[in-house]
């Protein structure tokens, strides 16, 4: 049985992507930081494994790693999100944004990578975001760690590619999860009147397009992205 390594696998995309997987019989490692009884509900309904990991914490990382041992998969999917103005964000919030999209999904990469390149096999899939290809308004902090999620990835697969190690990234639209509580329900509206489907996407339009890119033998360095032609 191969075995998936999901961060952030007790939140809305998260939890779609971890069940997606266990559909297609995966092992799946749930990692997760605050959200514990979320987690174990989840590894309770799919057969997964709840470990917590902080992936701002290289030795929380670590530690991490060590439990799971190899991984086949890992999907980089911790994250944060946040609206502010440009000139309101202070350097403590743009260094948190990067730290958790940037160097987390970097600390992860090198904790599991040794044992991929000695087999010379495996994939990587970093979750990113639309806003990450062509940027929002209020977003300049979260944009800009999505872009350079996205540039890592294609940058990695280059480098990893001879090794066998494919490295892909998922871009999502506006998905329906608990990160718009934020929104009015007019703003929801008008955001599925922007995109050409004209609905907003759920974590499992996410998970198809994770589990697709983790296992299509031919894809390396690529962006997919389920975002309902919000971007096209």
């Amino acid at each position: 049985m191969k075995t998936v390594v999901i961060t952030g696998g007790a939140g809305g995309i998260g939890s779609g992507i971890c069940r997606r997987f266990a559909a297609a019989g995966y092992r799946v490692i749930i990692g997760y930081n605050r959200s514990e009884e979320s987690a174990e509900a989840l590894a309770r309904e799919i057969g997964g494994m709840p470990l917590p990991v902080n992936v701002c914490q290289s030795d929380s990382v670590r530690t991490f790693a060590e439990t799971v041992g190899r991984a086949d998969v890992l999907v980089n999917n911790a994250g944060i999100a946040a609206q502010k103005l440009f000139t309101e964000i202070t350097e403590e919030e743009w260094d948190e944004m990067f730290d958790v999209h940037v160097k987390g999904a970097f600390r992860l990469c090198q904790a599991f990578l040794p044992a991929m390149l000695r087999e010379k096999e495996g994939s990587i899939v970093n979750v990113a975001s639309m806003w990450g290809q062509v940027g929002a308004s209020c977003e300049v902090h979260y944009s800009a760690a999505k872009a350079a999620l996205i540039g890592m990835t294609r940058a990695l697969a280059k480098e990893l590619g001879p090794s066998g190690i494919r490295v892909n990234c998922v871009s999502p639209g506006v998905i329906a999860t608990d990160m718009m509580a934020g929104f009015s329900e007019a703003d929801k509206r008008a955001l599925e009147e922007e995109t050409p489907l004209g609905r907003m996407g759920t974590p499992h339009d996410v998970a198809e397009a994770v589990l697709y890119a983790a296992e299509a033998r031919f894809l390396t360095g690529q962006v997919i992205a389920p975002n309902g032609g919000f971007v096209i």
